[in-house]
């Protein structure tokens, strides 16, 4: 596996392999890989004839400095998965490659409407900074395919319009989200849950099964379902952010709980954030 930490090695790589006619899949983290990384690699290791892993800890889409400065860094560890997986070369861009005038005076882009409700609400300029680097990404890898977790589900609509506003010549694909076996969606973030809240945390999976239960045969509105789920959220030990029902194409708010409908809750344990989805057929 090659390491680029230039614009130019990076370059050097991509453009050989273009020159050679081969295929580029990219798949972008932030490190700390745990099994629902890796499935993304092996997926692309199967769809192009060459695999690219970026880590970057992106400052700009963090809203909160603790939280950025408490996650989780294991490039050693990292490293081993990627080459087991047979990633051609990981990129690991720093602060001066993405932000080389720094992050105050960056032109951004901005995704309109989607970046604004659920996870934008509650982290405001999050999906700003996401989009940001996610097109610089793009642009220095210059890939075929990306391929994002579904975990993230906001992120990828977020993603996806921006490809197709920019008409951006790259196929975004979405995998499967990885669970524990108590349904816990896989995250970075989980390491940081002390051995209580992680027997508490498979509960947020657990409430969602239960409102996609309940849609099937309830008469109740929307409105009465998510605040049920908040509090079913709250008797396990957590503080709900948001439990919502939405479109699952749009997340826009919807009526009814017919055709492709997505259940999203966020909520966190201790200082802990996690976020999960759900798609109701």
């Amino acid at each position: 596996m090659k390491i680029a930490d230039s614009i130019e090695s990076l370059t050097n790589a991509i453009t050989q392999w273009r020159e050679q006619g081969l295929s580029i899949a990219f798949v972008p983290t932030m490190g700390n890989l745990h099994a629902g990384h890796i499935s993304l690699v092996k997926e692309a290791r199967l769809k192009c004839d060459r695999v690219v892993v970026s880590i970057y800890v992106n400052p700009l889409q963090f809203n909160e400095a603790s939280d950025f400065a408490a996650y989780p860094q294991t490039l050693s560890e990292d490293q081993n998965k990627l080459g087991s997986a047979q990633t051609d070369l990981l990129f690991l861009p720093n602060n001066e490659i993405i932000y080389p005038d720094g992050q105050a005076s960056i032109s951004k882009v901005s995704v309109p409407v989607l970046s604004d409700i659920l996870e934008g609400e509650c982290r405001p300029g999050h999906f700003d900074g996401v989009a940001t680097v996610v097109n610089k990404l793009f642009n220095l890898v210059r890939p075929d395919i990306a391929f994002f977790g579904l975990k993230d589900y906001q992120q990828l609509l977020v993603i996806k319009k921006m490809v197709n506003d920019l008409n951006m010549p790259v196929q975004v694909v979405s995998m499967p989200t990885q669970r524990e076996a108590d349904g816990l969606a896989m995250s970075s973030r989980n390491s940081r849950l002390t051995s209580e809240q992680r027997t508490q945390a498979g509960q947020l999976y657990k409430v969602l099964i239960w409102l996609a239960d309940e849609c099937k045969t309830t008469t109740e509105s929307i409105a009465q379902l998510e605040q049920r789920a908040m509090s079913r959220l709250d008797e396990a030990g957590f503080q709900p952010e948001y439990v919502s029902l939405r479109d699952a194409l749009s997340l826009q708010s919807v009526d009814h709980p017919e055709g492709e409908v997505i259940a999203l809750a966020a909520a966190r344990l201790g200082d802990v954030r996690l976020i999960d989805n759900l798609i109701l057929k």
